[in-house]
């Protein structure tokens, strides 16, 4: 059997998110820079946080995704702080060590726009719903589908095997696709250090992700 042809139908856009991706603003962005200390009254007794758990967050990403030691990613982003004349410091690398056994790493999945896309698409969504997620309106059919039989059940578990979630093909996709872009190990030596520095990798390629993927067809 031959083997099948595609074409990429969308290349200016994609080729667009690929360049993008090597652009600090596009990991250092607004978002994180507004955010960058923390503001939060503290909760408990003790010395309060200066850095926010979304600035912690930006330093493991950014040292994953250009390959970064803690004590260079540190050096790169002060040096790109410097560089935009921003009044901000990159915490230092033994406090980025230490709060990555805790802090809460957000890997946004943009959930939403991804029912949108599907829908608009006809297709079918296979996105888990979060533990404790609600019903959304009456076309996210497929979602509060998934919802009702989180609530019957207690959990996604039997979702995922009636909707054949859990294909290792697809699986075995994301892992590559995770080794090619930040390389197939963990740095830091703590686990839960090491949990968060995954989650950082999750973050970092759902926003490679929704900066632009390639639409193909095929054509032999």
């Amino acid at each position: 059997m031959a083997k099948q042809k595609f074409k990429i139908t969308n290349w200016p856009t994609y080729n667009k998110a690929l360049i993008n991706r090597g652009s600090i603003t596009f990991w250092l962005d607004d978002e994180a820079i507004q955010a960058w200390y923390e503001s939060a009254t503290p909760s408990s007794r003790g010395r309060p946080q200066r850095y926010s758990d979304l600035a912690i967050t930006n330093v493991l990403v950014i040292k994953r995704v250009f390959r970064l030691t803690l004590r260079a990613a540190q050096g790169f982003i002060d040096s790109i702080f410097t560089l935009m004349n921003v009044p901000l410091r990159c915490p230092d690398y033994t406090s980025v060590s230490k709060r990555a056994k805790s802090v809460n790493v957000s890997f946004k999945t943009f959930t939403r726009l991804c029912h949108d896309e599907l829908r608009r698409k006809k297709i079918s969504a296979l996105i888990p719903p979060r533990k404790g997620a609600g019903y959304w309106p009456g076309e996210y059919a497929d979602r509060n589908r998934a919802v009702a039989n989180q609530r019957m059940t207690g959990s996604n578990a039997r979702w995922k095997w009636t909707t054949d979630y859990n294909r290792r093909s697809i699986a075995e996709t994301a892992m590559y696709r995770v080794k090619q872009l930040f390389g197939g190990s963990l740095t830091l030596r703590d686990y839960d250090g090491q949990v968060a520095e995954a989650m950082a990798l999750v973050r970092a390629l759902n926003k490679m992700t929704k900066a632009g993927m390639p639409e193909s067809v095929r054509i032999a």
